[in-house]
């Protein structure tokens, strides 16, 4: 009825039948969430009238072919499930110097296997203050340096032709202090004002701080900013210029609704929602995880399906892991969420580490046997590395189950990791060390936490070859698992930690910076030499990317399954799809270890057949009813 009313209007004539018919259907939940998130408005028709309209002119402006795609994507939600997806992120200026240079730079993709560019932030943002990017200026521009918007349109049709994927990040909770929004707030323009959270004394401010933690308490204490030019206090949970948006007014909803299917009619198929966990504020609580983010997210999803439903939505949340899978919300029967349609597996991430230097899948086991499992239609994107810092965010009870004290545990961690344990091979630095506390998180590169930068130094071919097969085994697990795999950008080369950031005074206070190198092409180049660290971890790499898109049993339907091999050194999984069977075996340890025979009657494959390594093509030879798997090595086993 309420929703004839818009329909009826002079301006419904003109509404494409398409868009119509995906209105009708998301209208209920629309209508609905907004009445939960703003109950004690008087003005949410006006807003849900305002929001159709956005809905409606960011359609019109939809391209013809990415409507197609949206009719395409309608008939097979779950294409994003396919084993055939693999994926890259990294940061334009540092990996090919701008737009231009990177669409020179597809064929190296192609040749690694990679089909799916996850760009870091590349919208505009403050020459100084930017967080990296993520304290946006301008949502609708590219960042001047790295090109423009025309620009990266012609890079987004050119991938589009080569069936290759792309991904940005669209930063939802705050912006920069430089963003129009925010310049008319300080120029005291009260509606933009409305967009933050101001206020003119430390009252309320000091009522958030009770509860709220702290980001980044090393270099931006508290969660409030004195302005100046607004002469109030101005919400700044990340760093003091990104003010945080008021979502609890729905202009800004509407605003950042736009913005989003604005990005999304540029080509990007799928929009990174970046921390989407603090969207809501309320007072007393952490301000994380919020029923009423979730229904912020759900929302926006519903306005996709409408205007743009080709697009997916990525969770990046870094939370505990009985939240994370909350970000995937509910799939309908038409095997689509009402949420995120991916959401980044920090949890398996983290455990990796953890079984790399314990040597053991302990906690992994005790902690992937006692979370939620994620729902059908959705999927999970599978890393070793990001552009981030490792947080230990695994759960204390699982670490306890694990037979480990938690506390301790987490010592034993970031020691290891730092390098800060004599036999241990990590050369990560802590990140937000807390000494109270005795917490920290923690940067370096994949290669040097993984043990090749203190081989290198040291000159020991031995561990320069464990340290190739660490990561080699990282990725395997990552490409072999359930979910979509996608590489940090160098990791493929075997990139050491860059310690020239140290040389500038922007970044020296951030070690991540450590693990954002520059591309060095003439390295990469290495790949082609044999015998080089670069061309063994890249053609390993590349092989096992192959091998996957080859595997049907990979595509996620939820046909991932540990398997107890009784041997705490050996991780193992199934993944069986139809009549496909993949049995993974992985050694974690540093020494030889066994797998029993047994295990092969347990898994179902046909005594009357032989066993394939995938991988090597080799015949698996058990000898007397024992396989034996060398240090770090890996297995997928199946049947011809």
């Amino acid at each position: 009825m309420l929703l004839d009313q818009i329909l009826k209007a002079d301006k419904a004539k003109s509404y494409d039948p398409k868009f119509i018919e995906r209105l009708k259907v998301q209208f209920g939940d629309i209508f609905e969430n907004f009445h939960r998130l703003y109950p004690y408005r008087d003005d949410v028709w006006q807003h849900i009238e305002k929001l159709v309209d956005v809905l409606h002119k960011n359609h019109q402006e939809r391209k013809s072919d990415l409507k197609k795609l949206d009719d395409k994507r309608e008939e097979n939600p779950q294409w994003f499930l396919s084993e055939q997806i693999a994926g890259m992120m990294l940061y334009v200026d540092r990996f090919a110097g701008d737009l231009n240079g990177l669409s020179k730079k597809l064929d190296y993709f192609e040749e690694l296997g990679v089909n799916l560019l996850h760009l870091m932030p590349i919208l505009k943002s403050p020459p100084n203050d930017n967080d990296g990017g993520y304290a946006v200026s301008d949502y609708r521009q590219i960042e001047p340096a790295i090109g423009t918007m025309e620009e990266f349109n012609q890079l987004s049709d050119k991938l589009k032709k080569k069936n290759m994927l792309l991904m940005i990040d669209f930063v939802l909770n705050h912006t920069s202090d430089q963003h129009e929004w925010a310049e008319r707030a300080k120029n005291g323009d009260k509606t933009y004002q409305d967009y933050y959270y101001c206020y003119d004394d430390r009252g309320i401010p000091d009522q958030f701080e009770q509860s709220l933690p702290q980001v980044f308490p090393d270099t931006s204490p508290g969660n409030f900013t004195y302005s100046e030019e607004l002469n109030k206090w101005v919400m700044t949970v990340f760093n003091s210029f990104q003010w945080d948006l008021n979502y609890t007014n729905p202009a800004v909803f509407i605003e950042m609704v736009d913005v989003l299917l604005f990005l999304s009619n540029q080509g990007i198929d799928i929009i990174r929602l970046d921390a989407l966990a603090f969207m809501w504020k309320k007072i007393g609580t952490d301000s994380q995880n919020l029923e009423e983010a979730h229904l912020l997210i759900q929302t926006m999803k519903s306005c996709a399906k409408i205007a743009a439903p080709a697009t997916l939505f990525l969770a990046e949340a870094i939370v505990a892991p009985t939240e994370i899978v909350k970000y995937f919300g509910k799939v309908d029967e038409n095997s689509t969420s009402n949420e995120c349609d991916i959401a980044y597996n920090a949890t398996t991430m983290v455990l990796l580490w953890d079984s790399i230097a314990t040597k053991n899948n302990r906690l992994l086991s005790t902690t992937i046997k006692n979370i939620p499992t994620k729902p059908r239609g959705t999927t999970w994107l599978n890393y070793v590395r990001c552009h981030d810092d490792i947080g230990l965010g695994y759960e204390d009870q699982h670490a306890e189950w694990a037979g480990y004290s938690p506390w301790d545990h987490r010592q034993f961690l970031i020691n290891f990791l730092t390098g800060k344990i004599d036999w241990s091979f990590g050369r990560g630095r802590p990140f937000m060390e807390d000494k109270k506390k005795g917490d920290a998180r923690i940067s370096g590169s994949l290669a040097s936490l993984a043990g090749l930068e203190k081989a290198m130094v040291e000159n020991d071919q031995r561990q320069i070859d464990f340290s190739i097969k660490r990561i080699i085994l990282l990725h395997s697990v990552i490409i072999s698992y359930g979910g979509l795999p996608v590489i940090y950008a160098g990791d493929e080369l075997a990139t050491l930690n860059d310690y020239s950031f140290e040389n500038d005074p922007i970044r020296a206070k951030d070690n991540r910076w450590m693990h954002r190198p520059k591309m060095v092409w003439e390295v990469a180049e290495r790949r082609k030499k044999l015998g080089t660290t670069q061309h063994s971890t890249f053609h390993q790499i590349s092989h096992l990317l192959k091998l996957r898109s080859n595997s049907p049993e990979f595509a996620d339907f939820g046909n991932c399954y540990l398997v107890d091999c009784h041997n705490q050194h050996l991780l193992s999984y199934v993944r069986i799809f139809d009549t496909y069977k993949t049995w993974v075996v992985v050694n974690l340890n540093d020494h030889s270890e066994q797998l029993e025979y047994e295990m092969v009657e347990y898994m179902g494959f046909d005594a009357g057949k032989d066993l394939y390594d995938k991988v090597s093509d080799n015949k698996i030879l058990f000898n007397n009813d024992k396989y034996q798997l060398d240090p770090y090595q890996f297995v997928w086993i199946h049947q011809k």
